[in-house]
């Protein structure tokens, strides 16, 4: 059967403002391997320690959503080429207050790449704890990041933001020749099965 996959209008991914929330979604997460288990054991150790950790304003880190956009065709998968980061990513950013992980991840893939018609499968397909490095009035910071696949309608096209560098769809054939990090193949890899 196959997934639901909901808008941004679903009730189920109204603004959250509970952490107890995010945490719940964490708690339902089936670790398929030993990193993932130790990512989200360090993520809800870091909930317990940080009440605030779905603001940005908590400076050793906080929560992010992240998106592997899929084309209609789920052939390819949009990347951003991120212009603070200079390398190509997954689509993503900041809960800023919203504890509903999937709704953030999919009004930062809406918002990256101006895609209208986006939806998202509600359970995360992978979790990564990452440092972000130090930047004039940012202290390096970590970034507990939940992901989930998201789906473009037939026919969507890409406009880059501020945000980027560019955008681009990519086969997983071609991201391995990129300028990017592990933790995309491995999206690539959970997706495409490649």
């Amino acid at each position: 059967m196959a997934k639901e996959l909901l808008s941004a209008e679903a009730p189920e991914l109204a603004p959250r403002d509970d952490l107890g929330f995010a945490r719940a979604v964490l708690e339902r997460y089936e670790p398929r391997d030993g990193e993932q288990a130790r990512f989200r054991a360090e993520m809800l150790a870091f909930l317990d320690a940080h009440p605030d950790a779905h603001h940005r304003t908590c400076l050793a880190g906080h929560l992010t959503g992240a998106a592997l956009v899929l084309d209609h065709a789920r052939e390819r998968a949009l990347l951003t080429h991120h212009r603070k980061l200079d390398r190509w990513l997954q689509l993503g950013g900041h809960c800023d207050g919203d504890a509903n992980l999937a709704a953030t991840a999919l009004r930062e893939a809406s918002e990256e790449s101006g895609i209208e018609g986006l939806r998202v499968d509600p359970a995360p397909i992978d979790l990564d704890v990452h440092a972000i490095p130090a930047r004039p009035g940012e202290p390096e910071h970590l970034h507990l990041d939940v992901r989930f696949v998201v789906s473009a309608p037939p026919g969507a096209v890409e406009t880059a933001g501020d945000e980027s560098h560019a955008l681009g769809w990519f086969t997983p054939e071609e991201v391995e020749t990129l300028d990017t990090d592990d933790s995309v193949r491995r999206l690539f890899r959970l997706v495409f099965g490649a």
